[in-house]
Formats: C-alpha cells, structure tokens, sequence
C-alpha cells in the first residue's frame, strides 16, 4: 500500500513540475515574441534635439549652434543650448516622456511658443500603453547659464486627454 501511495505522489509531483516548466516557457516565449514591439516612440525619438544637427558623416550642420542673442535650451539642463529644438526631454531620469516634433510660433529673446507631442513610456507615469498627447509648449525665464542664454522653465499645456490627468505642467529646464 505504501508503493501506491509513494507511486501516485511522484506521479502528482511530476505532473506539476512539468506544468510549471510548459508555463514559464510559454510565458518566456510570449515575452520574447514582444520584444520588437517594446521599441516605444520615446526610443525612437532623439533624446535630444542636439542630434537632428549632425549629418550623417558626424559633421554638425550650418547654423545649428545659438546664434543672434537668442536664448536656447539645454536638454536635462546640460550642454550647449539649442535655439529652437524639435525634442525636449520632459523626464530626465528614465526618458519616459519626451516632447517631440516641435514646431515654434513665436521664439524671442524674453519667451518662445510652440505646438508639439508629448511622447509616453507606457512605463512612465503609470500609464497603460505607449501614448502621444497633442500639446502647447511655452517656454520662458531666459537667463545666463553656465556663460550662455537659455530658458529655465518650460510649461506644457494638453490640448485634450493628458497622460497625468493636469492641464498643464511645469518644467524646469536649468
């Protein structure tokens, strides 16, 4: 009777080894499946604008430096500011909201005016799936930073749903 007994728990503790196995296989295989798909358009935006000036053999672009007083804007606070960006990276720490395609309205000395897209990580901000959200951008408090000008805050207004549930949000670019 203890043969059986022993016989029918190896057969339960086989069945349920061999479970676990085909699950996280099939588990493995779907995640993997799904890695090209992971590419998200935050990835696949610059991470900064500084990059659209350089052509492809490595050379930077005519006019792609600050020129005629003009305050820029140095992404996540660094580098050389850049008069006129197409990218801003909103969340430096991960990247996971960028502001893209940018196209300037206005653009002085004292506050410039744009429309755009936010991009959004679907890892970012809790939200679900990788999203873009139409936007206002305003740019302002131009002063002297690290020997060159450039804007210090940037204000992001939605033109419908947002990925953080606010209007509008506040940035600062110094």
């Amino acid at each position: 009777m203890t043969d059986r007994e022993g016989s029918r728990f190896r057969r339960g503790r086989t069945a349920l080894v061999a479970f676990v196995v085909v699950t996280a296989l099939a588990a493995g295989g779907v995640w993997f499946s799904q890695a090209s798909q992971r590419a998200s358009a935050v990835d696949a935006a610059p991470k900064t604008s500084a990059v659209q000036d350089v052509k492809s053999d490595g050379e930077v672009k005519a006019g792609a430096r600050p020129t005629g007083g003009l305050p820029g804007v140095r992404d996540c606070g660094i580098g050389e500011p850049e008069i006129r960006p197409q990218v801003i990276t909103l969340t430096c720490a991960d990247a996971g909201m960028v502001a893209t395609g940018i196209t300037w309205e206005r653009y002085d000395a004292d506050e410039a005016e744009g429309h755009g897209v936010v991009q959004v990580e679907k890892t970012a901000a809790g939200v679900g799936t990788d999203a873009g959200y139409r936007a206002t951008f305003r740019l302002y408090g131009a002063k002297v930073v690290d020997g060159a000008r450039a804007f210090t805050g940037l204000e992001v207004t939605y033109e419908g749903s947002t990925p953080l549930g606010d209007t509008t949000e506040m940035y600062n670019l110094a």
